[in-house]
This record gives C-alpha cells, structure tokens and sequence, in this order.
C-alpha cells in the first residue's frame, strides 16, 4: 500500500505541475494577446497629412513627370541573375540583363535589412526599421499555432503592422498627381489601417504576408480574391496579368507601380510547362519565369508608349535563403555580412539614364524615397528625420555615394558600420554550427575590420593594420546608437 500510495502521489505531482504550467501558458498568452494592440501617434498622423496636403499644392505634370515601377525580388541573391556584378551562366535572364545592358547597374547597393518586414519598411519610407517602427518580421493575425507562437514570444509592445503615421513612397506619389498600384507582397502588417490602401495605393492585388505563411490568400483591394491555399503554380502568372492591367489602365497617367514577387522566396512553384526549363533547378525556374514577367512589363510599356519616360527599379529585399547564389560574398538572409544586404540593382530610364554604365559608389534601399523627392522637386517631411540620401545624381550621372556610411541592422540592434572601403563590425557572436546540429549557437567574436577593397568576402580581420580606420567606423558606431538611443522614431 505504501508502495501505491507513493506512485499516486507521484502522479498527482505530476499532474499538479502540468496543470500549473498550463494556467501559467493560457495567463501568458492571454497577456500578450491583451497587450498586442498597436496604436498610431496622432500628432504625427496629423502631421502626415498636413506634408501630403502641401505636396497636393504641387502636383507634378503628366507630360514631364516619368512613371515608376518598383520591382522587389524575394530573397533574391547578389549573383542570381546575368546582370549582376559577377553573372550567373545557370539562369537566364535576358530580359532584366537587357534593362541593364540599355542601364545603370549599382553594383554596391543594399537592402534596409536582412530579412523581409523591415527591409520593406525602409524601401518604402527611406527610414531604417527601427524608425519606421517596424524592425522585426510580422506574422498573419489569426490562431494558427506557428503565428501564436512567434506573437507571444517577441518582446511586449512589439508592433506588428507599419505604424499608420509613416510616410509611404505611394502616400507621397498619390499625393503628387500619381495612379498608385501595388502586386505582389505586402509584409508589413495585415490589418487596417495598415494595409496597401491605407498606405497611399489606389490598388491592390496580392498576399499580405510570405508564401510560406497561413493562410495564404490573394487580395484584391480589402476582399479575398482567391482563397487560401492559393495555388502558387500560378502566381507570377496572376501577378504579371494585374500589373500589365495597371499599366494599361493608367497609360495616359504618371503612375507608380510597386510590383513585389513573393519569389523565389522558399516554396518554389511555376506551373508544370515552366518546370524544368533552367540550369539551376526548381530555383532557377522561377527566376527565368520572374525574368519573363519582366519582359512583360516592358512589352506593355513599349504598346503604351511610356517606355523612354518610365524610371523602372529592380532589386532584392534581402540576400538568398537556403539556395541562391550571394556572389563573392559572407553570409546569406539573416545576417548582416555583405551576403545578407547586399543585392542586385538595375534602373532603367532611357530619358535620363545613358545605357551601359556600372556604378560602384555604396546605395541602400533606404535611398529610394528621397530619390523621388529630388527627382519631382519635392520637399522632404518637416517633422520627422529620413535615414536615405537621394542617389538620383549617382544613377542619371554617376559619382560617389551619397553617404559617408552605411549602417547594419538586425532588429533594433546596430551590428556593424562601412564606409566606401571598410566596414567595421563590433563585437558580436557569429552563428556556428555543424549539419548534424539542429540549432546553431552565436559563437562570441571581438570586433573586427574588413578591407572590403580586397576581402569582400570579409574572411580576414584587419583592425590591426588599419587603426585610425578602426577608430574612425567605431566612433561612427557609437555615435550612430546614441543618436538612434535618444530618438529612434527620428521624431523632430
């Protein structure tokens, strides 16, 4: 009896302690939940309307102004298409190799971040993430386990969704005289009044999230248009047939066309005709699809008329996932060596932009926003700071950057800084792991100094032989997370 007595104990314990550990989890969720409301700051929403009032004041001629097509690839590497810096003989890309051949091609640009949520930020606000607010991946509202997992787990107060007081580039241009459209991927928050229309497009088709989340759905505007699962064999196809409409549609406008591919983000899909056509595979085939929907846009451009007067912009959000090529580069997605930031550019402008040129002077995503705003004679938002330089003397003439330096971010954390020629790095772990290992582990590093010059695979620590250099980019470190300490919304 005594013996029995003990198990049952025992298992009373035990079922005591799970019981415990689950009122704890359902208190837990429940608390984040409660406290994952998000609000807007609304003496900045007033101010945003009180810049896009004045922009209205100046609305740009149909004649002069030229269309903008913004083409963002998904996970998209450095070395991935034949018009990149180092070309790729496994993917064919005739379309976007054109563009560039009869354009500018940077070789020396970089996405805000990373990864995908905060990288679009600042693409569209020309702020990094920390102050467009939104520094982190978002996942779908709803109760699917994943999301409820990832939401509970990011830090309280956390938001999930573009703050609704940002400034858009589409908030800018519509303001300006524009029809605004966006295809393609959102990710930067799936509720009101965070969505593409309330973020300055006139229209929208597309996912809100990355083709690897639930559910994913394809919107048209606010409405489902085709339900979850969308079959993405599919999905250049819907996507390329919306944003020729639009150009059609808006033929006799300036208009500004944001085409995000979800490709080739991981999963690949094209449809059963495409499959097998590439030298790299699977991902190999979505790109040189991608590249035909390319080949589209400037077939429509061409039938309209808009072609010579169209500024057309391809780049990358961040570097390659698991397959993908980085180019002669450390790092891939994730991580904030050259291979994670640095990614192909093209524009291509027969009005302004000479054919054939390369550009070797450092850009970011960040730069795209102020761009336009020289580029329209536009001034630039009173109340808050943009991170971005305009790079429209760099594209249209060439010349040096329009930065002293680049800034690194992961998160809200500032991981490394680089001028033209070095980039420093402070200490940080570096991930280190073996295949056999599920999990990698941050192995602690100290500072280091990469002579990009001639290491741009950053393999080799120079600090040693470059001390002023390694003074210099330190101090700019330190300065930039006081500066980012003491007023990260860069509110004036």
């Amino acid at each position: 009896m005594k013996i029995l007595a003990f198990i049952w104990n025992r298992i009373t314990a035990v079922i005591s302690t799970v019981l415990l550990l689950l009122v704890l989890l359902v208190v837990f969720v429940g608390y984040r939940l409660a406290s994952s409301g998000q609000s807007d700051n609304a003496v900045r929403l007033e101010g945003k309307r009180d810049y896009l009032a004045q922009i209205g004041q100046h609305k740009v001629s149909g004649s002069t102004a030229p269309n903008i097509i913004f083409i963002l690839y998904d996970d998209m590497g450095y070395g991935d298409i034949g018009a990149g810096a180092e070309g790729n003989s496994m993917i064919a890309t005739p379309h976007i190799n054109q563009l560039a051949a009869d354009g500018v091609v940077l070789t020396d640009f970089h996405s805000p971040s990373a990864v995908c949520t905060p990288s679009r930020a600042g693409y569209l606000t020309g702020r990094l993430a920390p102050r467009a607010g939104l520094p982190n991946v978002v996942f779908p509202s709803g109760a699917n386990a994943k999301n409820l997992v990832f939401s509970t787990l990011s830090a309280p107060g956390t938001n999930v969704r573009l703050p609704a007081e940002e400034i858009t580039l589409a908030d800018l241009l519509k303001a300006a005289g524009y029809a605004t459209g966006m295809v393609g991927k959102w990710h930067i928050g799936d509720r009101s009044p965070s969505l593409p229309n309330d973020m300055g497009f006139d229209s929208y088709y597309g996912a809100l999230y990355s083709n690897d989340m639930t559910p994913f759905a394809l919107y048209a505007d606010r409405e489902i248009a085709v339900k979850a699962p969308a079959d993405q064999r599919f999905l250049t196809e819907r996507y390329t047939d919306a944003a020729t409409s639009f150009i059609e549609k808006h033929a006799r406008d300036p208009f500004f066309l944001y085409f995000a591919h979800n490709f080739p983000h991981d999963p690949l899909h094209v449809r059963e005709e495409r499959s097998g056509k590439s030298r790299a595979g699977l991902y190999g085939d979505v790109l040189e699809e991608i590249d035909d929907s390319v080949g589209a846009i400037v077939a429509a451009l061409q039938r309209t008329g808009n072609l010579d007067n169209t500024l057309i912009i391809i780049t990358s959000d961040n570097g390659p996932w698991y397959l993908g090529d980085a180019g002669n580069q450390r790092g891939r997605k994730g991580n904030t060596f050259e291979g994670g930031m640095r990614v192909p550019f093209i524009a291509h402008w027969p009005a302004a932009i000479a054919p054939g040129r390369t550009e070797q002077a450092m850009a970011m995503g960040i730069d795209l926003l102020p761009t336009v705003l020289e580029l329209l004679q536009l001034p630039p938002p009173a109340d808050r700071q943009l991170d971005g330089r305009s790079m429209l003397t760099l594209l249209t003439k060439g010349g040096r950057s329009p930065h002293d330096y680049l800034y690194y971010y992961d998160g809200e954390k500032l991981f490394a800084v680089r001028d033209q020629r070095f980039k420093y790095r402070a200490p940080a772990g570096v991930f280190y792991g073996t295949d056999q290992m599920p999990m990698a582990y941050a192995a602690p590093q100290k500072e280091w100094l990469f002579d990009l010059a001639g290491d741009p695979r950053e393999s080799y620590d120079t600090s040693d032989r470059n001390p002023d250099d390694l003074a210099r980019l330190r101090a700019a470190f330190k300065a930039k997370t006081r500066e980012m300490a003491k007023n990260k919304r860069g509110w004036k």
